[in-house]
């Protein structure tokens, strides 16, 4: 009974580990959005860095330079505003490459008078044969190879990023993460990078390739994914087996 239940312990363990327990028989979980770095740079936005005097009159101006007038600039410039990553990829690679190599070699090598030995055998070998050529060496090969890599990828998506931290030079650092889930599957598109402001559009929007060292993850979890993976023993096997 001890060891059945070690046993049973083991697996779910296991499968604590591959983050399956969450969604057994039942759809996924989504993550919390109070705990990530967008709700912390929403929640301590930082200490500014000047401060400015505004007189009474300058928060009730149409006419003002304030974010909140009606000709104010909205876009994301501290931390804690939120900003539009639209990410529209649409590529296509192709590679090919051909080699062919042959190389072919003989040698050849006689014992005509090796201490008059081949006449001796000659003369008791049957009619036609001859040891005047006694060693014969040939040797052929050929290879040849071929390969091909062709990609086509094409992803257009829309998703809401916060500023996490504004450098010291100015730049923004944004992060922005959105799940979706459609029966028992999460999909999650996940969007971190650097972004200067004078990049950011006047719809407070920026495109992807204008983002700095971009992490952008479009996956998924849930049921539909876990019978997509092979099993983690499988994995280790592949890793470990030389053949």
């Amino acid at each position: 009974m001890k060891k059945t239940t070690l046993i049973i312990a083991g697996l779910c363990a296991g499968l604590a580990g591959c983050g399956r327990m969450d969604h057994i028989g039942k759809a996924p979980d989504f993550t919390p959005a109070n705990r990530g770095p967008e709700h912390q740079a929403m929640v301590f936005a930082g200490l500014p860095e000047t401060t400015t005097r505004l007189a009474p009159h300058d928060e009730a101006s149409l006419w003002s330079g304030s974010r909140r007038s009606l000709l104010g600039d909205r876009r994301a410039e501290k931390r804690g505003d939120i900003m539009t990553v639209v990410i529209e990829i649409d590529e296509k690679a192709e590679i090919s490459n051909a080699t062919s190599r042959s190389r072919s070699g003989s040698e050849s090598l006689g014992l005509p008078q090796l201490f008059g030995l081949p006449q001796r055998v000659n003369e008791k070998m049957p009619e036609g044969s001859s040891l005047d050529d006694a060693v014969s060496i040939s040797s052929a090969s050929d290879s040849k190879g071929d390969g091909s890599v062709r990609r086509n990828e094409k992803l257009t998506l829309r998703v809401a990023a916060t500023v996490t931290d504004v450098l010291p030079n100015g730049v923004l650092s944004i992060e922005g993460l959105q799940e979706v889930r459609v029966n028992y599957e999460i999909r999650e598109l996940v969007v971190s990078g650097y972004v200067r402001p004078e990049d950011i559009s006047r719809m407070n929007e920026i495109t992807y390739d204008k983002i700095a060292s971009a992490r952008i993850s479009y996956g998924g979890r849930g049921q539909i994914s876990d019978m997509q993976q092979p099993r983690v023993g499988q994995q280790v096997l592949d890793a470990v087996l030389p053949f």
